[in-house]
């Protein structure tokens, strides 16, 4: 999975490095994301996991990508494109099995309909219909409900396939639906492809049962320190006012970088020999961190944002989201060094 720029650690590095190491497959978001891999000399197959409208039928095709099909009438419109093309597009099937996202309705009530509008996607022409996979919903949470809607999910993704490979004739030649959740709690689902995400960076490894860690540091450093009597208010909003003589650190990180706004006044970050908290509003370029404990920390220290020092779980509870949020918001704009 190199959707969303590799999850914010850049996805031409990161597809490269995994075509070197011999991975299979690529996953991308949309159209813009494959077409960026193409053109930086990634050869290997490249999956869009959302909508292309099919007029870009022959750019897909041109290109060797694969597109993802959610529905017959989709299927009928790629159908109709390759054809006018003369030539064929290769397509993965995507399931709706409970996710209530993209995919073929196929739960309860629509399993009849759902097995026989696939049987008619997979005999339309033009199309090489290389796989069908699903997502799940809660494969990366504890407890007995979230366990039970995932093998749910699991068996009626099955069924499906077995319906429409003895209906329809038709025999798919990747299966696949195990997401990060999956990979680590639900082995046995891996059938013949699986999609790691936030897993393939070192998160979300369930109390680390696969040892892994995670790839990214987000540093910044000490542009400027400066002293403040008490009482003096900092940066937008006067939400924060000195209650002693301190000793304030400006960084250069701000949210149009990647760190949330809402954080401020909530977080503290790594620096050498402690941790610093952040004061005052977050501002677009730049933030205030309190210093007057550590006088080690000069003008060009280094501070880990989130890293092995600083875990980027604090930031996304402070943030009250998610760590997929916070890799994803690193900015453009902020380099990308790799070791």
């Amino acid at each position: 999975m190199v959707k969303a720029d590799a999850y914010g650690h850049g996805a031409v590095a990161v597809s490269r490095l995994l075509q070197e190491a011999g991975a299979d497959y690529l996953a991308v978001s949309c159209l813009d994301e494959a077409l960026e891999l193409r053109q930086n000399g990634v050869s290997m197959p490249i999956l869009i996991l959302g909508h292309t409208p099919p007029e870009y039928t022959g750019t897909l095709i041109e290109n060797g990508i694969t597109q993802t099909v959610s529905a017959l009438a989709k299927a009928r419109e790629y159908s109709e494109a390759a054809g006018a093309l003369g030539k064929t597009l290769k397509i993965h099937i995507k399931l709706d099995t409970g996710m209530s996202r993209l995919g073929y309705l196929c739960a309860g009530e629509y399993f009849e309909t759902g097995v026989e509008n696939l049987c008619r996607t997979v005999a339309l022409p033009g199309l090489d219909i290389e796989g069908i996979y699903t997502h799940f919903a809660v494969s990366d949470e504890p407890g007995e409900d979230c366990e039970a809607y995932t093998r749910a999910q699991f068996k009626l993704f099955t069924d499906v396939i077995e319906a429409v490979e003895r209906q329809g004739g038709f025999r798919f030649r990747i299966r696949h639906c195990a997401n990060s959740g999956a990979v680590v709690s639900y082995p046995e689902m891996a059938l013949d492809m699986v999609r790691p995400g936030l897993l393939l960076y070192g998160y979300g490894d369930n109390s680390g049962r696969l040892g892994l860690r995670p790839c990214m540091r987000l540093v910044t450093t000490v542009s400027t320190i400066k002293f403040y009597e008490p009482g003096t208010s900092v940066s937008y909003g006067r939400r924060f006012v000195t209650a002693r003589r301190t000793r304030m650190g400006v960084l250069a990180a701000g949210y149009a970088d990647g760190l949330p706004r809402l954080c401020s006044n909530k977080v503290s970050f790594a620096v050498p020999g402690g941790f610093t908290a952040q004061r005052g509003s977050i501002c677009m370029d730049m933030c205030m961190v309190d210093l007057t404990d550590l006088p080690q920390v000069n003008v060009g220290s280094e501070v880990e944002l989130f890293g092995a020092e600083n875990s980027i779980y604090k930031l996304s509870d402070a943030a009250q989201t998610i760590p997929y949020e916070l890799l994803c918001a690193v900015s453009k704009r902020v380099p990308r060094v790799y070791t």
